[in-house]
Parts: structure tokens; C-alpha cells; sequence
């Protein structure tokens, strides 16, 4: 008589755990379909804006003085260089102190 209980409560135990979790898939179901039609919509405005940027590109020429005036970049390259230099020189010296104090150790 008690194996009746037993399987009674096991049996409606899994009916609710399957009702739970079937309310729950539906509900994330729904949630998911909603943000995949989100998507979509900002998919199309995304596509619109690129195609009005692409053709607003296209209508308007180049005003960027990198492309007009060769000075102007050959300025920030030799600034950029100098930079370049000045760090190289201050590893350098840090590179040859750090041989200098190992030496001391190894003689």
C-alpha cells in the first residue's frame, strides 16, 4: 500500500517539474522571438542609415587637408620620428645601465 504513495507523489512530482519547465521554455520562447523581431527592425534602420551615409560619401568631395597638402603629414612624420628617436635613445642608455649592474655581479 505504501509503494501507491511513493509512485503517486514520484508521478505528480513530474507532472509539475514538466509544467514548470514547459511554462518556462514558452516564456523564453516568446522573450527570444520578440528580440529576434527587435533585430530584424534595427537590421533594416541599419541598412538605411549606411545606404544615406554611402551616398552622402559619395555626393561630397574629400576636404581633409592630409589629402590636399603633402606638408602636413611629412610634419607629423618628422615629429613622430624625433619621438621615436628619443625613446630609443633613453632605452638604450636603461639597456646598457642594466648590463653595467649585471657585470658588476658576474666578475
Amino acid at each position: 500500500m505504501i509503494w501507491f504513495f511513493v509512485w503517486t507523489a514520484l508521478v505528480l512530482g513530474t507532472v509539475g517539474g514538466a509544467f514548470l519547465l514547459g511554462r518556462d521554455l514558452w516564456r523564453k520562447g516568446k522573450a527570444l522571438l520578440a528580440e529576434v523581431g527587435r533585430a530584424g527592425d534595427l537590421a533594416a534602420a541599419f541598412a538605411d542609415r549606411t545606404d544615406e551615409l554611402t551616398a552622402a560619401a559619395q555626393t561630397t568631395p574629400p576636404t581633409h587637408d592630409l589629402l590636399t597638402d603633402p606638408a602636413v603629414p611629412r610634419a607629423r612624420r618628422r615629429g613622430l620620428r624625433a619621438e621615436r628617436a628619443a625613446r630609443r635613445e633613453v632605452r638604450q642608455e636603461r639597456h646598457e645601465k642594466t648590463v653595467l649592474s649585471w657585470r658588476a655581479y658576474t666578475r
